[in-house]
C-alpha cells in the first residue's frame, strides 16, 4: 500500500527516506503531514529545546514484569509504571 519516498530536509537540504512503515505509522496516528526534517535535524531540534541537555531519566521498577526501567518523569506510587515492552502490551 505504501512505498518508500525520498524527501528533502527543510533544515539541511539532504535527502532522507520516508519509509512505508513510517507512512503506515503516520496514517495510524492520524498525522496529515509528511515529515519535513531528517532524523538528525529532528534530534538536533529536540536537543536545542532542552538547551542541548539530554533528558533526565529516573530509575524505577516495572509494575508488570518487575524489571528495572528508566522513565523521563518522577515516578509516583499512585499509578503503575511499565517498561516499554509491558507498556506496549497494555496499549493493545
Amino acid at each position: 500500500m505504501y512505498e518508500d519516498k525520498t524527501l528533502v530536509c527543510r533544515d539541511c537540504g539532504n535527502e532522507f527516506v520516508f519509509t512505508s512503515g513510517e507512512q503506515a505509522f503516520y496514517a495510524e496516528k492520524g498525522f496529515q503531514n509528511e515529515p519535513t526534517r531528517c532524523k538528525e535535524c529532528r534530534d538536533a531540534r529536540k536537543a536545542s529545546r532542552n538547551n542541548g541537555e539530554a533528558r533526565e531519566m529516573y530509575e524505577t521498577v516495572c509494575a508488570e514484569c518487575g524489571q528495572p526501567t528508566r522513565v523521563p518523569f518522577i515516578p509516583k506510587n499512585d499509578r503503575p509504571i511499565y517498561c516499554s515492552e509491558c507498556f506496549a502490551a497494555h496499549r493493545q
